[in-house]
């Protein structure tokens, strides 16, 4: 059998690549090349992924996490910075504060913590467990939000000042650590289980890199990042390792790229 290519799809033109491999073990991203990371890696809450096994042991999974915020930690540069979408906390399998629990591990691997912004994602309707009803025998509180978590490599301060992008407006509005826009449906996202919103990396992007920036998602599903990348002008880089779920990401991503193509033709 040929061996399959690593780079699934590529645009010089808008700088955007697709890599279609194991993020923790791919070597197809230079070292302290990355101006910023954002991504939602997997929550472990038995999620029905193609080619993730979403049910580990929660040390496994810890350990899991351990090696991608390593892996993550050796491509950014030395003012890079790290927008890491996470749960609270988790009930399945037994409480866990993962929000807690990962956050340390990022500190112990070399990141430095900058703040912490917490998504209202509106889902409280999914609510579907109490623990015991109406008594104060067992019950469950959980909030019905994420965490955007802010780390970087070095320094807070950008080493290279560029081109910012966002508006007064939005400044004044993003600056407020708490976020509230909805979640993102699996039919919007051409099918993936687990996709975060648009208005996610559009925030991060344009709050915490300039124009012309590189940025990763080391778990790039559906493409989402890839489009906000293409939308606000960086040069974005995801890696997936579901074939499928690279095709869905270079579906969403060729319109954008054909649009831009005739926008500069018009």
């Amino acid at each position: 059998m040929p061996k399959e290519k690593k780079i699934f799809f590529e645009n010089k033109k808008c700088n955007i690549k697709l890599i279609k491999d194991d993020f923790i073990r791919t070597n197809k991203i230079k070292k302290s090349s990355v101006d910023l990371i954002i991504t939602s890696p997997p929550y472990n809450i038995e999620i029905k992924y193609n080619s993730h096994k979403d049910d580990l042991s929660y040390s496994d999974y810890l350990e899991f996490t351990k090696k991608w915020l390593v892996k993550s930690f050796s491509l950014a540069k030395k003012d890079g910075r790290l927008c890491l979408n996470i749960p609270l906390d988790k009930n399945k399998g037994g409480q866990q504060s993962v929000y807690s629990d990962i956050l340390q591990i990022a500190k112990k691997v070399g990141w430095k913590y900058h703040s912490t912004i917490i998504w209202n994602e509106g889902n409280i309707s999914r609510r579907t467990a109490w623990g015991s009803w109406k008594s104060a025998s067992a019950p469950y509180v959980i909030a019905p939000v994420e965490a955007i978590v802010i780390l970087h490599k070095d320094g807070w301060k950008k080493i290279s000042v560029g081109e910012s992008t966002i508006t007064r407006d939005e400044f004044m509005e993003w600056t407020n650590g708490l976020w509230t826009f909805n979640g993102q449906n699996k039919k919007g996202a051409g099918g993936h289980p687990a996709a975060f919103p648009i208005e996610l990396p559009k925030r991060c992007i344009k709050l915490f890199s300039f124009k012309d920036d590189v940025v990763l998602d080391p778990f790039l599903g559906s493409g989402t990042t890839l489009i906000s990348c293409i939308q606000e002008g960086r040069k974005g880089i995801g890696v997936e390792f579901d074939k499928d779920y690279c095709k869905i990401a270079e579906n969403r991503i060729k319109p954008l790229i054909e649009e831009k193509k005739q926008t500069k033709l018009a």
